[in-house]
């Protein structure tokens, strides 16, 4: 059975705030249909700052998130790293993880907007020390002991209920973020297909003497939507996807590395691109993928249309994975 993912970023132009906590709604209840279907994960994310409403608060997306569901797991891929008091930080994960009783997923990156850092009134320079130090403080932390920190000892309580600690990822597309990973013992998560990558974190294991693992993206990653009208769909509702994948363009250097990169400039480019897809539930199932990202509410997309797409996926899309 493919691993399948509904991802919510709460993307919505121009929304105000009653149409934004309508939408934040409208996600947890979708959140909770598809668990209640087998879906198994829900991805969330972080930005800050941007136009649009981008989701700036994944965890507390999570703990809500939690509260409606039983079973599904939460990614949140990713959160910037640096941008966090790692002692606080130390602290939310404990507690979603005791309170969901071990479903919560952080994949630890160290975002590519100078501007995000700026808000914070942190160094964009120090990014990489300033993720090592947060890393290593959730590893001690979470042990429940005391330890030093920043020349004072201190000690993070409630313990994660997970052992030995939750499920934590360093992303990135570079050799730097594989290093990290590796001399922590941390898994590995490429932000795109990068065997090489792979590689090269797998050689700084043996290296350092530490054991790990890489979760990697397809060499074909698309973010998928489920329509009985693929042509009409892309017509009514092309202008959300490309929204989404002009601004995430822009935000991205040429040296990010990303398996949802779109160099798209209009619709029919975007649709002929793939990165984004419109897909029959016959067409969604026929695709063979190890794993299913459907993006119900992209880039503003209106929430009936939203709530459409995850039924047929649902209803009509899991039933034939699982035969």
């Amino acid at each position: 059975m493919p691993v399948t993912v509904v991802r919510f970023n709460l993307v919505a132009p121009g929304a105000s705030p009653a149409e934004l906590g309508a939408r934040y709604r409208a996600a947890l209840e979708m959140a909770a249909y598809a668990d209640d279907r087998g879906v198994t994960t829900v991805q969330t994310e972080e930005h800050h700052g941007a136009e649009n409403n981008w989701l700036p608060s994944p965890f507390v997306f999570a703990g809500a998130v939690f509260g409606a569901t039983r079973r599904v797991a939460v990614t949140v891929s990713a959160v910037i790293g640096p941008l966090h008091d790692p002692l606080r930080l130390a602290e939310e994960i404990a507690v979603l993880d005791l309170l969901s009783g071990g479903r919560l997923v952080t994949v630890a990156g160290i975002g590519y907007r100078p501007e995000e850092y700026e808000q914070f009134g942190v160094d964009f320079a120090r990014r990489g020390k300033l993720q090592d130090e947060l890393l290593q403080t959730l590893l001690r932390a979470w042990t429940g002991e005391p330890f030093p920190y920043r020349g004072r000892t201190v000690r993070v309580t409630p313990r994660p209920g997970t052992e030995p600690h939750p499920l934590l990822l360093v992303g990135g597309s570079s050799r730097a973020a594989a290093r990290r990973a590796a001399r922590l013992g941390l898994p590995f998560f490429p932000s795109a297909h990068l065997p090489e990558l792979e590689a090269y974190y797998k050689e700084r294991l043996a290296e350092y003497g530490t054991e790990g693992w890489v979760m990697m993206p397809a060499a074909e990653t698309a973010l998928l939507h489920v329509a009985e009208d693929p042509d009409r769909a892309w017509a009514r509702y092309g202008r959300h996807f490309l929204h989404e994948a002009r601004t995430y363009a822009s935000w991205q250097s040429g040296t990010v590395r990303s398996a949802v990169k779109s160099t798209a400039t209009s619709v029919a480019e975007l649709r002929a691109e793939g990165v984004y897809r419109i897909l029959t539930p016959e067409q969604c199932a026929g695709l063979g993928l190890d794993s299913y990202v459907l993006h119900p509410l992209a880039g503003g997309m209106p929430v009936e249309e939203g709530w459409r797409s995850l039924q047929l996926f649902c209803e009509r899309v899991l039933p034939a994975l699982e035969d």
